[in-house]
């Protein structure tokens, strides 16, 4: 038998997978992937359902019902002042790994350089690979996350076709400041290339930050392109409905991608979505509280622990933890296996998510599960480290 793709398959099992399976097999709370444990707010499972039966069930417009399309340019305007046309430059995508993907392939020509800021969420890497990208990697480290201004700029070339940015990202709970923020814009216009935003997370900023997305700074309007996920957003990932937002001329290829990628999503969840999007400014700020509340739950239980360190979590539903003072003798792949088997707790090990060298003794565990949730999870470690 002839071989398949050498590229995809020289990608293992992804970090996700391998953990959460690990935590069925032994019964284990699993904090690792990142997902909410509810169902979603009633009111939009609510339309989903009556949407089902009185609409047509067919194949809907290859970029998106027109309520979804015009919803999302209406949320841009209601958070970020941003005036968007519906018509030509919103499409909706299946989740926001197909939005990204349809980004990639769409904008990407073989040999073209693509930088990107790891830790990285698992999908950048192989999909820009098999699009012929060629990646250029700037690293961050924790516990500051900081982004070095200096090795970024380094990273481009006259090669350069985009850069990938996650704010507020995954997997390092880190809300990009302004002054980052202007310094990536500043080096995606003095290159001439564009920026692909991920921002899923863009609801779920903390302590009184706020999420800004890199389309709203000078010059980047034309360059720009922002993904959201209503997954992320209203705690729905399996429904997989993400959006796409870039100017026509990017989003032109970005379509061609996407329309041969799935050409289309459920019509009834897009419609539920657009209702969604459409709500006041309590549900958003509900949702950045609620979550806020979780992360101060679950990292006030950790730290009560000793040697479990905390770190600042700016955004997201990520806590990460440094287990360096626990005198564990292994790695962070080997204490999630550990804590799995042993005190029935499942995380993440961070040097996942790296391409390349990383620190060692931090893990990371999702704090978007109910509240009882989070605390047998801290009495289990409790118990078995003795804290």
């Amino acid at each position: 038998m002839k071989p398949a793709n050498s590229l995809l398959s020289s990608f293992g099992t992804t970090v996700f997978e391998v953990m959460s399976r690990l935590a069925i097999e032994h019964d284990s709370i699993n904090l690792g992937q990142g997902f909410p444990d509810d169902n979603g707010p009633d009111a939009v499972l609510q339309q989903a359902s009556k949407f089902l039966f009185d609409r047509p069930n067919q194949y809907p417009p290859m970029l998106g019902v027109p309520e979804l399309r015009q919803a999302v340019a209406d949320h841009n305007k209601q958070f970020y002042d941003l005036d968007v046309d519906w018509q030509t430059e919103v499409m909706v995508s299946t989740g926001a790994t197909e939005g990204l993907a349809a980004c990639f392939f769409g904008l990407i020509e073989p040999g073209d350089e693509v930088v990107l800021i790891e830790p990285t969420y698992d999908c950048y890497l192989p999909i820009i690979k098999r699009a012929g990208g060629i990646p250029k990697v700037v690293t961050l480290r924790p516990p500051e996350w900081k982004l070095d201004i200096a090795a970024f700029k380094a990273a481009f070339s006259e090669k350069t076709k985009l850069v990938v940015l996650n704010s507020p990202m995954n997997p390092a709970s880190k809300v990009f400041a302004e002054t980052e923020l202007k310094a990536i814009a500043e080096t995606v216009i003095e290159h001439d290339c564009y920026a692909v935003c991920d921002e899923v997370y863009e609801h779920m900023a903390f302590d009184g930050r706020r999420h800004h997305p890199l389309m709203t700074l000078p010059g980047m309007r034309e360059r720009s392109v922002r993904i959201g996920s209503a997954g992320k957003t209203f705690s729905v990932t399996g429904w997989k409905v993400g959006y796409v937002t870039a100017p026509a001329e990017l989003l032109q290829p970005i379509s061609k991608a996407h329309q041969f990628l799935v050409f289309t999503t459920a019509p009834n969840l897009q419609r539920a979505v657009a209702f969604g999007l459409g709500q006041d400014d309590s549900y958003f700020n509900g949702l950045r509280d609620t979550m806020q509340g979780k992360r101060d739950r679950l990292a006030d239980g950790l730290s009560g622990i000793n040697g479990f360190d905390c770190v600042q979590c700016e955004g997201t539903y990520f806590q990460f933890v440094d287990i360096s003072g626990l005198g564990f003798d292994g790695d962070d792949a080997a204490f999630c296996r550990h804590i799995t088997t042993e005190a029935g707790v499942t995380a993440l090990p961070v040097s996942g998510f790296y391409s390349g060298e990383a620190s060692k003794n931090f893990i990371r565990f999702c704090f978007a599960k109910q509240d009882a949730i989070l605390d047998e999870a801290v009495g289990r470690l409790a118990a078995h480290f003795g804290g």
